[in-house]
């Protein structure tokens, strides 16, 4: 069944979000804030349902061509849900929604900041790419959701312009070590499944297949300070906003500086480093990471930091935070654990900046972190330009 549909707004994951003419919420991958579409009902559940974009009878006057010109020359993978909607158009959708989560959670907060990136395209400098044979054919590029086919890239629209310089190369040889050589050869690639591609001013483009042989070590340039990571850490991949992000954390700490900064899932110490406190402790459960961090703080010739690989929520009772600690939390996707918000709220740290990739996380962790806390501000990131998602910095400040 087909309905004209107003879209009223662009929920977070990018779904253009109207009602249908009994009252249903209606889902349209596609349709952009203040457009009439015609969509076709695909799925339906008790509260809403999910529509297919058929034809879009009043566009929205941020509605361009994929190429940001109108022309929609211009190459698109998955996840780009944004990839025709204009960058103010985008930043705007993105706005609201980490609005509208506040209010949902219903926590007190000052006006919402944004970064000042403008590049929305090639900004990447890390990519994975999955292969398979479909059809008969051996593809190379990025999975869908939610089926996993693989859709063939050879010119990357998110990737920076080194990484896409040196693709066809990279393609040329992966596909070689599935099509040539000895079978046992050719079944061990296959298992292996994905192509690792990452770029640093420093170490120029490398690249691996499932998880590296032998150990690749990264070199990042961030703030001025040269940090090693390796193959399978974790880095920002958009250098431009990561470092923009490292830089609003240094401003905050700077603005009330205290002498023991504590920096939460710490990785290889970036956010700690950059600020470069009188005494600095990081913790972060992953073995590798730590002892980057620990090889980052020395070619620093910073001696006031102490890294421990651990559990942060396990570990509760032998972390000790005081009046005179500024806290950073920069967890995965899936928040802190849960005993670790409340185990903040209840410390005397003055100030906690909390750094987060997901807001629905985050909103969970503020709810009992402003039992104690109040935000002082709030600033989002758009990291992950043309796609859903986007990282955000909270302020919070003890009452």
């Amino acid at each position: 069944m087909t309905s004209t549909v107003y879209i009223a707004k662009n929920v977070y994951g990018g779904d253009g979000m109207g009602r249908l003419g009994d009252g249903r919420v209606v889902f349209v991958p596609g349709a952009f804030a203040g457009e009439n579409v015609k969509a076709e009902i695909i799925e339906e559940k008790r509260n809403f349902v999910k529509a297919r974009l058929v034809e879009v009878v009043e566009p929205s006057p941020e509605r361009i061509g994929r190429d940001g010109k109108g022309d929609g020359s211009a190459p698109v993978v998955p996840g780009m849900v944004y990839s025709d909607l204009s960058y103010r158009g985008e930043c705007e959708a993105k706005r609201r929604q980490l609005e509208e989560f506040f209010d949902r959670a219903r926590i007190v907060h000052p006006e919402i900041g944004q970064s000042t990136n403008r590049t929305f395209f090639n900004y990447r400098n890390k990519a994975v790419y999955h292969f398979a044979k479909q059809k008969g054919k051996w593809v190379l590029g990025y999975r869908t959701e939610p089926s996993h086919e693989i859709v063939d890239v050879t010119v990357d629209p998110l990737a920076c312009p080194e990484i896409n310089a040196k693709l066809p190369e990279i393609r040329r040889q992966v596909l070689a070590l599935l099509t040539q050589g000895a079978e046992v050869v050719r079944k061990s690639v296959e298992k292996e499944g994905n192509v690792t591609v990452r770029w640093t001013s420093r170490s120029g483009v490398q690249w691996w297949i499932g998880r590296a042989k032998q150990p690749v070590v990264m070199k990042e340039l961030t703030c001025g300070k040269v940090f090693e990571v390796p193959s399978d850490g974790f880095y920002q991949v958009n250098p431009e906003v990561g470092e923009e992000l490292v830089k609003a954390v240094v401003s905050e700490f700077r603005k009330a500086p205290t002498e023991e900064l504590l920096d939460l899932y710490c990785g290889v110490g970036v956010f700690g480093l950059c600020c470069a406190p009188a005494k600095l402790t990081g913790i972060e459960s992953g073995r590798q990471a730590i002892e980057f961090a620990k090889k980052n703080a020395s070619s620093q010739n910073y001696a006031g930091a102490r890294f421990y690989a651990e559990e942060v929520g396990r570990n509760l009772k032998r972390i000790r935070v005081t009046d005179r600690t500024t806290v950073i939390v920069d967890p995965p996707r899936a928040g802190m654990e849960p005993n670790v918000p409340r185990w903040l709220a209840e410390s005397k740290a003055p100030r906690i900046f909390y750094v987060s990739c997901d807001p629905a996380t985050l909103m969970r962790d503020l709810r009992t972190l402003t039992r104690n806390y109040e935000v002082e501000s709030v600033r989002w990131f758009n990291m992950f330009p043309r796609t859903a998602r986007f990282e955000t910095l909270v302020v919070l400040k003890h009452r």
